[in-house]
């Protein structure tokens, strides 16, 4: 290697003026030169008069004809593959390579798309295709030789260590120098191991985002599409394309580097890696950093007016920083984990282990006697989980939370009690953050009472391999170490012990005390930056890693084995085994959910989400006085509304008292559901008024029973609506102020006039309206508000052609509009028929209607009307209940306040986002539109759905409607609070900042 390639190479002297005289004399065309960056070479962009574009080169003096020629071999190679590059145009001459002023030039097709270096977030699939083409390149180069493929260049992976080392000195920076070398060393060290097994062949070896030119496609993500740039292609590892791949992805999302993974996995389903390339890919991700690091600071210090390379800098940094955030065992065996390869590390390959802690065998004594022989009583395994009852109505929120099930063991008379080792502890579980908590324990956690002190044996045979002032580590014969924290010990380093032998006490205590037992492996680290105090924790993203760097003490403790694992995609595979295909799920990565407290949502994992779309639960999840209600009613009585119990007219009286003073309205009959609800009212409507024409509105959405569905009128939901439609439903025209007919002030007049030519032309049919059913916010449009005046004008228009008016509620009725309890009272409407639903039950289910006698009564011509569930004790004292907590924690004020708060941050985004159209609705029904033009008002459907899926990354849970699906909706439980609501606002500003 010379030594202008150790250090770095001064760019070619050819400015863009020259770029054009280069077009004109070697190529015969007149061109606009514009430089495009290069650390080493020259790179322009010429355009011709007519658009045309193509990319002119300038090679560094250093490389080759042989080099140049092996490029243009690789080229043919990845075409005959099928991927996609940019094919060198040759001179006036007919050769590719030409001669000007020195210096070799090259002149190329211009790639569709642009670099994709300077683009925000990736998301998984944009990963996994990096990783698919890095798999495609090391194919299509399988067979690759050439001459010019020799060359050792400072970029070549088997180098790099080496080449950070030397270029090191020009870091000015002392403590990152510090970092970079010794990152270098650990990642060089743990390379050597499989070093000598890594294939071999002709690689790109710097298939990076900057030198990959990406499409936008119908998800409206760019995606990666054609290769750039041969220029560092020679021999190499094949394993090191996947690397200098993985490690340009890092700078997109650095605080999240383990989103690799998905990248990694998608190169080894397409080019299967060997165990040794496997062990190899981080060390080498680290070595791509480290040298990145170096040359650039080099690159300046030579080249100081390169403001690429300057730009370049701060990124590369970055990277590195992101490389080695994760200890590069622990992502190492992130790797392994993710690809399969079990067992542990052993040279080159994988030790395989018939089971973890083989040679420590189940301990025979009464439970923890084999760590603390003195104990006795009983032992209570607690549960901390997900699930656990003992957490019920938010006390997994209390800070004492672990105390208070320690002291609920001992006061019902055990003697320790234990937290399990890998249960994913819910008490640990953190609110409105972006990242997840460190919810796994590494560790067993023993506690004892208050009392005298304890003896601790070592319930292995070993050598003491570290002493602390509260903490023990046994090297066991096993091949495992046992970390014990918590106990005074009374050991030094270096004794030999044999299993019972006492290694310590747990001291005197006036109040309970705790002892962490964990089993690591060797080459485990600490889970936690520093020395670990007491039990070990690590965030989900981790488990993968140090499930297998760790193992359960229970059975050197005679427990139960209770470890968990994040098991959602065993349960999404469950689910789409025996669910019907039609049957809707969310995500595309879909988190298994198992937990909700107020408007909160918590996965199997611990990781917690605000609930931004749960209108169902609108006193917010696990309410305590509805479950007390169930509780104390399915104990007692449940059966049907034939009989006679006090609780059917209490919640009647209770829900007629909640319409607007001056109501007529005086009857409830009440059912299962929304659909049914809906269903119920248009027989009503059409057995009061003796017709059966009903008025519905284009793209609602109602319900999905025979009548409900019927007038539905959203193709969204119904595809096949205006096939299916019956003769008795007329669809109008709807009132949408924003993307109708008629927009704007002055809107509602208008559509209320179509409204009433309509009736007027069913008359003159023979078709006499029987009702006319409106959301009273046009709920499946995202929140719209209806124009003002539009429902007092329709309702009129109605009642004058002899017709019922029907409001639906289900969504937008029971405070959640925050100046009003029902939605109606927004236009200042009384409707005869008021269909409700989600939030009576707080998800138990609950519908009704609410009408007057005398309309009730005419469902009397069509027999008798009954419903099973409808109205039995049970669902009526859930509705008490929710109504009783509605009118005590002043949820409809809250839905005002914290609604106006969280209306007010979506309107500043708007200001600095152009994607944001209106933000629709009031209270905590709201909707974002999201537009590709506000002008147009384009619908950014498919960017809607990618935003939701980067929101969900981030904690919230946040999902589209709409007839277009471009609308995020917002219809969070009412108990919604305002810190929360400014997370939600500050997530997506974050989304739209940095992509989706």
């Amino acid at each position: 290697m010379t030594e202008e390639q150790l250090g770095g190479l001064v760019r070619p002297d050819v400015s863009v003026t020259d770029a054009a005289t280069i077009a004109r004399e070697c190529y015969g065309i007149e061109a606009v030169a514009s430089e495009l960056g290069s650390n080493q070479d020259r790179n322009f962009v010429l355009r011709e008069s007519d658009g045309s574009r193509s990319v002119l080169r300038v090679d560094n003096p250093v490389f080759t004809d042989a080099a140049r020629e092996a490029q243009h071999a690789a080229l043919v190679a990845y075409r005959a593959a099928g991927v996609p590059v940019a094919s060198v145009i040759p001179g006036l001459d007919g050769a590719e390579t030409q001669r000007w002023g020195g210096f070799a030039v090259r002149r190329s097709e211009f790639a569709p798309g642009s670099p994709m270096v300077d683009l925000g977030y990736f998301a998984p699939v944009v990963l996994e295709e990096f990783g698919a083409l890095a798999a495609a390149s090391v194919r299509a180069l399988a067979d690759l030789t050439h001459p010019g493929l020799a060359s050792e260049h400072m970029w070549v992976m088997a180098v790099a260590y080496e080449q950070t080392v030397a270029l090191s000195s020009a870091i000015a920076d002392e403590e990152l120098r510090t970092r970079v070398l010794a990152a270098a060393e650990q990642a060089n060290a743990a390379l050597a191991e499989v070093a000598a097994e890594l294939p071999t062949q002709a690689i790109h070896g710097d298939l990076t985002d900057d030198n990959v030119t990406g499409l936008l496609g119908d998800d409206s993500r760019v995606h990666p599409h054609t290769v750039l740039d041969l220029g560092d292609l020679a021999y190499g590892w094949r394993v090191s394309e996947l690397a200098v791949t993985a490690s340009s992805m890092l700078h997109h999302e650095p605080e999240r580097p383990l989103r690799l993974l998905d990248l990694i996995s998608a190169f080894h389903r397409e080019a299967p890696l060997s165990i040794a390339e496997a062990r190899a890919v981080w060390p080498l991700i680290v070595l791509r950093a480290t040298i990145l690091v170096a040359s650039g600071w080099r690159q300046l210090e030579i080249d100081g007016d390169n403001d690429y390379a300057r730009d370049r800098v701060a990124g590369e940094q970055a990277i590195f920083d992101a490389a080695t955030a994760v200890p590069l065992a622990e992502a190492t065996e992130q790797v392994l984990a993710r690809l399969g390869f079990q067992g542990v590390p052993a040279g080159s390959g994988l030790q395989l282990i018939a089971a973890p802690g083989v040679g420590i065998e189940r301990s025979a004594a009464a439970p923890l006697r084999a760590l603390l022989p003195d104990l006795s009583g009983e032992v209570s395994v607690l549960d901390p989980g997900v699930e656990s009852e003992a957490l019920n109505a938010g006390a997994w929120r209390a800070d004492d939370a672990e105390a208070t099930l320690v002291s609920a063991a001992f006061a019902a008379g055990a003697a320790a009690a234990v937290f399990p080792y890998g249960v994913y502890r819910l008490t640990r579980t953190t609110v409105d953050t972006a990242e997840a908590g460190a919810t796994w324990p590494v560790d067993t956690e023993l506690w004892l009472p208050a009392g005298a002190p304890a003896a601790v044996v070592t319930p292995v045979s070993g050598r003491v391999a570290s002493v602390g002032s509260d903490y023990l580590r046994i090297e066991a014969s096993s091949g495992w170490t046992l970390v014990l924290h918590g106990l005074t010990p009374a050991l030094q380093v270096g004794t030999e012990l044999g299993a019972g032998d006492s290694i310590g006490v747990l001291a005197e205590a006036s109040a309970p005390r705790s002892l962490a037992v964990g089993l690591r492996r060797k080459d485990a680290g600490e889970p936690d930056s520093g020395a670990a105090v007491g039990v070990a924790f690590v965030a989900p993203d981790r488990v993968p890693a140090w499930a297998r760097f760790s193992h359960d003490p229970a059975d050197l403790l005679g427990l139960p084995r209770l470890a968990q694992r994040d098991e959602s995609s065993d349960e999404l595979a469950r689910r789409e085994e025996i669910f019907a295909s039609a049957q809707e799920r969310y995500y595309e990565r879909p988190m298994q959910i198992e937990r909700g407290w107020r408007h909160h949502l918590v996965d199997t994992t611990g990781r917690a989400y605000i609930d931004m779309v749960n209108n169902v639960t609108g006193l917010g999840h696990g309410h305590p006085g509805v479950a007390d209600a169930v509780n104390r009613q399915i104990r007692v009585l449940n059966t049907n509304s034939r009989f006679l119990f006090r609780e059917l007219a209490e919640y009647s009286e209770r829900l007629l008292a909640l319409l607007p003073e001056g109501s007529e309205l005086d009857t409830v009959l009440l059912v299962n559901s929304g659909s049914e609800a809906v269903d119920l009212a248009l027989r009503l409507a059409q057995a009061a008024t003796g017709r059966r024409t009903v008025v519905s509105l284009r793209e609602a959405y109602h319900g999905w029973t025979m009548a409900s569905d019927a007038v539905t009128t959203s193709a969204y939901d119904n595809p096949f609506a205006a096939e299916t439609r019956p003769d008795w439903v007329h669809v109008a025209d709807v009132p949408n102020q924003f993307r109708g007919t008629y927009r704007g002030s002055g809107s509602g007049a208008r559509y209320a006039s179509d409204l009433g030519a309509d009736l007027a032309l069913l008359a003159a049919e023979g078709r006499e309206v029987a009702g006319f059913i409106c959301e009273s916010v046009l709920g499946n449009a995202g929140g719209v508000m209806l124009p003002d005046g539009y429902l007092a004008d329709a309702y009129q228009r109605v009642r004058a052609a002899g017709g019922l008016c029907i409001a639906d509620e289900v969504q937008v009725g029971f405070g959640r509009m925050g100046t009003s309890f029902w939605g109606f009272e927004q236009s200042g409407v009384r409707p005869d028929i008021i269909a409700i639903a989600k939030p009576m039950g707080n998800g138990f289910p609950i519908g009704g209607v609410i009408t007057s006698k005398k309309v009730a009564d005419a469902l009397a011509s069509q027999g008798q009307f009954f419903s099973s569930a409808g109205g039995n004790p049970l669902s009526c004292a859930v509705g008490i209940a929710v109504l009783d907590a509605m009118r005590d924690e002043a949820l409809q004020e809250n839905a005002r306040v914290v609604g106006a708060r969280l209306a007010d941050g979506f309107r500043r985004l708007a200001e600095t986002h152009a994607i944001i159209g209106p933000v629709h609705g009031e209270g905590l029904y709201l909707g974002v539109e999201l537009v590709r033009d506000r002008e147009t008002m384009e619908p950014a459907t498919e960017e809607a759905a990618a935003i939701c899926e980067r929101l969900r990354e981030l904690g919230i849970v946040v999902l589209t409607t709409s007839e277009r699906s471009n609308v995020l909706k917002v219809k969070p439980p009412l108990c919604l609070t305002g810190e929360s609501a400014d997370v939600v606002v500050a997530a997506l500003d974050r989304v739209l900042t940095e992509g989706w």
